[in-house]
């Protein structure tokens, strides 16, 4: 990394998203990134970063698996070197993160991934080997017994055995010997059973010793009757070592034969994170993806300093490349000027390494050859350079590297000597970058510079925002016009006696205090102008949005409208042809009767009945039905509407105007509607007088019966009886009826229940309560 790189403090940037790699590699990988100078690779990584938010923000693909690093054991065992558990563990986890990563890319068909798809393709895994080394090896220190046949047998044997050897020195443990004894229990020393005797009686057990406590007080003895056990034993011991190796030889072998191929892999495995921390990275700072191009051209939207609060950072927007190559920033200490180049130049640096920017959408970057940059006080002890012969050193620089596709930044050019002087040497080192056809960006303080700045058509003034009534910086650049210093204003603000701050006024001369004048009030009718744009735009945004509603709502009522129209032709359609089919079936019954050879007086009396019926339900002429939407301010509660989602007329019960709805009963119901699907219906067209009266003679509602009696009839008989008495119900206007149907088993009750829940014209059941019968009655609502 360059120093001027270093200076715009990408390696802090590199340094946070190195936080989010998972592997060590791709973490030493990220911080040693330098910038692409290539448009085409700068894209290829943001093309990388992007395809890894997908993955691991919309298509879930998650995190790559961690995995140890391996260290020189591959190499190792390719050279026939055995590895060690931990190694062939290792080597199985590498495995297990290749097939993972390859497995979590290529299970998802989304073509914005087939960068990514093309790098895990060169992953090589094999999951036989992989499961083999899992299975054989339990941990660092222990190898399965099911690893190998003979390992399985030896070790039964060394159990069996060392059973029979405990169980003979068992014992000593409870014989005559036990007195013997330091403690009643069978020990191990190297491998072999001993027994723990009391030092003054080690002769009375004759064996072997083998070990002696730190105290003396206790010696080890293996007795001679289990000597040739334990000789077996430990021949059954260097059997299963020799067994341990091999397998560990064998698994050795085969990762060996795969060294090149698992280091492709880690290669490849590092390079993913390393999206994937970048990705990471992006996504938690709230960045996007910016447009990249080779012109030189710089246009941000809104952005922060990556390394500033996001709580507290201010946005700022910058253009640069386009109608002019040189933006000279000036304006007040602390507003911004250092913070803003410094971005720039860091935004370019970041997208050439593959990352997302915290800006806003649209944001333009270039991509340059070149990034220089000479910043803050630069003074070395140790070169033995002042402030001013650092900057100077700088400079040098960047007029024998600077090219045309190259991005300067210069803090304060000429700054730490005479101001007169430093104003020449800026102003002429300005014009040779010009001339070179170079990008930069120039903070600084000089009058003569921001005159110069309007001389060069490639060159514009920017300021930072400062309000002088409130003596802060607002932390906004505006571009097109110089900004004051506001060195004095600022002094005041931080406690500066005033009497000193009016006698350094004095000491300025006429044309520096009225340049300044002239600057400060041109800054404070631009704020107000600006603020008041703002407020206009807020206006414009907020009429906008009311005149969208307001057609929104217009489309609605239209829609609406249409709706009912189309129901009301539909419904008055469906009567007309209802009614139509009714007649012709009456004319029809009529014709049979008349078709007789002799008509009685019977028949006589039916053809005239079937008559007056045809009369009566012969439709009239159609009335007329016109809808008028209520007017929510004149609607009060007990007034008619039509109700239009329902097709039927209510009553308004209540009004909640708050909120444009209100409480509305419809027959039997109450239900709440809103404001506009409310209507005043107008009836007009007289009625017809009708040519034929019918008397119907039906059983009068007051003496209609409201109870049904099923006691003593079973499931089936109670079903048809129950659905008679409910038609004879509804003929008759009832709204409730009680049904009996006892408790008995239950079944006459659950048919019962079940007629009533599929009747179209049951609103409502429920069991009799204290009084009414109990479980033993059922009381149902009519519509």
């Amino acid at each position: 990394m360059t120093k001027h790189a270093e200076r715009l403090e990408l390696d802090k940037i590199l340094s946070s998203a190195a936080e989010y790699a998972a592997l060590e590699e791709s973490r030493e990988a990220i911080l040693s990134l330098s910038p692409a100078s290539d448009l085409t690779e700068a894209n290829r990584r943001l093309n990388m970063t992007e395809e890894a938010t997908l993955l691991l923000y919309e298509l879930g693909a998650g995190r790559l698996p961690d995995f140890s690093p391996v260290g020189d054991s591959l190499e190792r065992a390719e050279k026939g070197a055995t590895l060690s558990n931990a190694e062939l563990l290792n080597a199985a986890r590498l495995l297990s993160s290749a097939r993972l990563c390859y497995s979590s890319v290529h299970a998802l068909s989304d073509p914005r991934i087939e960068g990514m798809k093309t790098l895990t393709d060169r992953l090589i895994f094999d999951q036989n080997l992989e499961e083999d080394i899992t299975k054989k090896i339990l941990n660092e220190n222990e190898i399965a017994d099911t690893a190998s046949e003979k390992l399985y047998s030896i070790r039964r044997e060394i159990k069996n055995l060392g059973e029979r050897i405990r169980a003979r020195l068992g014992a000593y443990l409870v014989g005559d010997e036990r007195k013997y004894l330091q403690e009643g229990l069978v020990t191990v020393r190297g491998e072999r059973y001993v027994i723990p005797v009391k030092a003054e009686y080690k002769r009375s057990i004759r064996g072997f010793v083998h070990d002696r406590s730190q105290s003396g007080a206790t010696v080890f003895i293996e007795p001679e009757e289990v000597l040739e056990m334990n000789n077996e034993l430990t021949d059954l011991y260097l059997d299963e070592k020799e067994e341990m190796e091999r397998i560990l030889r064998e698994l050795s072998r085969e990762i060996g034969s795969m060294r090149a191929r698992l280091e492709a892999d880690i290669e490849v495995l590092c390079e993913v994170d390393l999206c994937y921390a970048l990705a990471e990275y992006g996504y938690k700072n709230g960045c996007v993806r910016p447009k990249l191009n080779g012109k030189g051209v710089i246009a941000i939207d809104r952005g922060r300093h990556p390394l500033l609060d996001r709580k507290m950072a201010v946005p700022v927007s910058v253009d640069l490349g386009e109608e002019y190559d040189f933006l000279l920033i000036s304006g007040a200490n602390t507003g911004g000027k250092t913070v803003t180049l410094k971005m720039c130049g860091l935004f370019c640096l970041m997208a050439a390494c593959g990352l997302f920017v915290p800006a806003g959408g649209g944001t333009k970057l270039a991509v340059f050859s070149g990034v220089y940059c000479d910043l803050g006080d630069s003074q070395s002890i140790e070169e033995n350079l002042s402030t001013f012969s650092s900057h100077i050193v700088n400079l040098c620089e960047i007029l024998r590297e600077a090219g045309e596709n190259s991005l300067v930044l210069i803090d304060e050019p000429g700054g730490g000597t005479d101001p007169e002087e430093g104003q020449a040497l800026a102003r002429a080192v300005l014009s040779a970058l010009v001339k070179r056809g170079c990008r930069g960006i120039v903070t600084t303080h000089y009058s003569a510079l921001k005159e110069f700045a309007y001389e060069q058509p490639r060159m514009q003034n920017g300021c930072m925002e400062f309000d002088a009534e409130d003596y802060r910086p607002l932390y906004r650049l505006k571009i097109g016009a110089p900004g004051s210093s506001n060195a004095l204003a600022i002094c005041t603000k931080l406690g500066l006696p005033e009497e000193t701050i009016e006698e350094a006024r004095g000491y300025l001369s006429e044309g520096a205090r009225s340049f300044e004048k002239t600057l400060r009030a041109a800054e404070e009718s631009g704020i107000r102008a600006e603020e008041a744009r703002r407020e206009a735009e807020k206006l414009k945004t907020e009429w906008n949005e009311r005149l969208s509603s307001l057609g929104r709502e217009e489309e609605k009522f239209r829609k609406e409208r249409e709706r009912f129209l189309y129901a009301s032709k539909a419904e008055a359609r469906r009567i007309v042809a209802e009614r139509t089919a009714r007649a012709e079936e009456l004319l029809g019954e009529i014709e049979e009767i008349f078709k007789k050879e002799t008509l009685t007086e019977s028949d006589m009396i039916r053809a005239r009945t079937l008559k007056n019926k045809m009369g009566e339900e012969t439709p009239e002429e159609e009335e007329t039905v016109r809808l008028l939407p209520v007017r929510a301010e004149t609607l009060k509660a007990g007034e008619t509407v039509f109700v239009g989602t329902m097709s039927a007329e209510g009553v308004v019960l209540s009004l909640k105007r708050d909120k444009d709805t209100a409480e509305v009963r419809v027959g039997s119901l109450r239900v709440s509607c809103k404001l506009g699907d409310l209507f005043y219906p107008s009836v007009s067209a007289p009625p017809k007088e009708k040519k034929v009266q019918v008397v119907k003679n039906l059983i009068s509602r007051d003496g209609a019966t409201r109870e049904c009696d099923l006691i003593g009839m079973t499931a089936a008989e109670a079903e048809i009886e129950l659905e008679n008495f409910l038609d004879t119900a509804l003929v008759n206007g009832v709204s409730e009826v009680r049904i009996v149907h006892g408790m008995g088993t239950g079944k006459v009750r659950a048919a019962v229940h079940g007629v009533l829940r599929k009747h179209p014209h049951v609103e409502s059941f429920r069991l009799g309560k204290y009084g009414e019968g109990e479980s033993g009655v059922t009381i149902a609502k009519l519509k």
